[in-house]
């Protein structure tokens, strides 16, 4: 991460509680995921600010990949925010923002993620699933946060994924909790 984006990254760090930001530890690990997986196509559900969405973009553009961010916010100044942050860290050629609901989006997604990152709307984490699980190639990831700190609320969402025999999870031990699956199969 160069000095810009280092300098920005620190400041989000401070607003975690105000904008529900993944920790620094989460945001390392799926840096070093991307780094080491190459996705083409990476889509975040829940832009905030733009912390995550800045460390999936520098990783993106650090290895070299050619990949693409696709973030959706449904708060237009939330959105607005990040745009800016990741404008500051010349990340823009990185990443795309959709802005509206979560649900509508994905029901017309005009690409195929091989990655995907959650972190938005607790109760519609199964909905996105849904929506999601059978668009994945073979190999692509699903990250969800808040897993272990929103426990009640994704307990839906764990159940199916953990028994859909496509898929192979498990929950790290992160802040929050951090799921990783994996999708064995194509369709």
């Amino acid at each position: 991460m160069d000095a810009v984006a280092l300098k920005i990254s620190h400041e989000l760090e401070l607003t975690q509680h105000e904008f529900w930001n993944i920790s620094h530890q989460t945001a390392e690990f799926i840096s070093m995921l991307i780094k080491i997986s190459a996705p083409k196509n990476v889509l975040e559900i829940g832009t905030s600010n733009g912390y995550s969405a800045l460390w999936i973009a520098d990783a993106l553009k650090s290895a070299g990949n050619k990949g693409h961010l696709t973030t959706i916010e449904f708060y237009e100044k939330r959105q607005s925010i990040a745009r800016e942050n990741i404008e500051k860290c010349a990340l823009s050629d990185f990443v795309t923002f959709k802005q509206g609901r979560a649900l509508e989006i994905l029901a017309n997604l005009d690409f195929v993620p091989d990655m995907v990152f959650i972190d938005a709307n607790k109760s519609e984490y199964i909905q996105y699933f849904d929506l999601l699980k059978d668009k994945l190639p073979k190999g692509g990831i699903i990250l969800a946060d808040n897993v272990v700190s929103h426990a009640a609320k994704v307990a839906d969402f764990l159940e199916e994924i953990k028994n859909d025999t496509r898929y192979q999870s498990q929950v790290l031990d992160l802040p929050a909790g951090l799921l990783m699956a994996l999708k064995l199969t194509e369709n």
